[in-house]
């Protein structure tokens, strides 16, 4: 499983990954496929429902984001008092993992509410030990490929998921019950990839109790400005759902837009793991500092697009910004923290990203409704290169703390 990375060609072996990153990996495809089963089949699982109003999707989705933004951050702080992150890791995935097939018994939709708050409790629970983990396993200088992946097989798997979902509805025609049921399916692959292929070094006893017994050291100025800069960029970047609702604005034909949304997902799954580790060899500044300036001119230029194909192409590009900048945000956060901080510290950075997408999206909304696409695309642009010069001005160059 040892491979030689090709200098001239930048190539990335996913080989020299350690294994547990590996069967992270496994697990988030697993667990986005079976996600994203259910997410986009919701609004007729709602229209099949009594009295359910067509603001309940909104509600079901604002409620759940919101509850996982605060369990991260309560989470990433008990990881850091364990002994161990793994149990908290698989705490999460198995809540998810047990209520999201649920939702196939909804009767009425405060059921699926439920249901959705649940298993978000569930990604609070998980998402910043897992992080944290993937840190402490990994080698400083493949953090950014690391998280790469992770964030290449979590897309990889919303594409598989829908795909899945479309082909059992239509070319099996199972109700829709069912295929939400069938969701349990790669759920519980998932837990038991979980449970036998990632491994950890527990810490000692002694040094479990100093962490209890210490108090919380302040965060370093470094990451809070960091993640200040993440949260103002975050501002910026609505739900990806207003881009499929520009290109049903451009004529895009309602069948294609799954298509469209597999399309993004996709690249940004085969590009993951190599912009991720671009950071790892050029700087997570500089790195972030393109992604997001991308997405500035990505922005811009969906203001402007008209045609089917003009949208396809700049939402290639959009789509390539998010492979540079999910994996080198998160090995910047990595980066800028000790060892004995990494869970809070992942935790507040979720936090904030979550916290922060809710006025976003809201606050484009609101844009589009009132002036129109043209004037909530250009007013996420500006926010977006205002959240990059801040980064640029705020965050130091040097991002990894010295070695103790």
């Amino acid at each position: 499983m040892n491979a030689v990375v090709e200098s001239s060609t930048g190539t990335h072996s996913l080989s020299r990954l350690p294994r547990t990153v590996l069967a992270l990996g496994a697990v988030s495809f697993l667990t986005d496929a079976s996600s994203e089963m259910i997410v986009p089949l919701l609004p007729l699982l709602l229209a099949s429902l009594p009295g359910a109003p067509a603001a309940a999707l909104g509600v079901i989705e604002g409620v759940a984001e919101a509850t996982a933004a605060a369990v991260k951050v309560v989470s990433g702080r008990l990881s850091d008092r364990a002994a161990r992150r793994k149990p908290l890791v698989v705490a999460g995935y198995a809540l998810s993992s047990a209520v999201r097939p649920l939702v196939a018994l909804a009767a009425l939709w405060p059921h699926v509410l439920l249901v959705r708050f649940l298993d978000r409790i569930g990604k609070g629970v998980r998402s910043a030990p897992r992080d944290a983990l993937i840190a402490e396993v990994t080698p400083p200088d493949r953090r950014g490929a690391a998280y790469g992946l992770h964030r290449a097989m979590d897309n990889a798997g919303a594409v598989a998921g829908p795909l899945v979902a479309a082909a059992l509805l239509g070319l099996l025609a199972l109700p829709l019950r069912t295929v939400l049921a069938l969701s349990v399916v790669p759920a519980a692959l998932a837990l038991l990839v979980l449970v036998l292929g990632v491994r950890e070094t527990p810490r000692s006893a002694a040094a479990s109790a100093a962490v209890v017994r210490a108090p919380a050291a302040p965060l370093p100025p470094a990451f809070r400005r960091a993640v200040a800069a993440v949260a103002l960029f975050t501002l910026s970047a609505s739900s990806d759902t207003f881009l499929l609702l520009k290109a049903r604005e451009v004529g895009v034909a309602a069948a294609g837009l799954p298509l469209v949304w597999a399309l993004s997902n996709a690249i940004r799954a085969a590009l993951g793991t190599w912009g991720g580790g671009l950071s790892d060899r050029h700087g997570r500044k500089g790195v972030l500092f393109a992604a997001w300036t991308l997405y500035a001119a990505c922005y811009t230029l969906f203001a402007f697009v008209k045609t089917p194909l003009a949208l396809l192409v700049v939402l290639a590009a959009y789509s390539v910004h998010a492979a540079l900048s999910e994996g080198a945000e998160r090995a910047l956060v990595a980066d800028l923290v000790p060892p004995e901080s990494r869970g809070r510290a992942f935790g507040w950075f979720h936090g904030a990203v979550g916290l922060a997408a809710l006025p976003a999206s809201a606050g484009f909304g609101l844009l589009w409704t009132r002036f129109g696409s043209r004037t909530a695309f250009l007013a996420g642009a500006g926010v977006a290169l205002l959240a990059a010069v801040f980064l640029l001005v705020a965050v130091p160059q040097r991002t990894r703390p010295p070695v103790r």
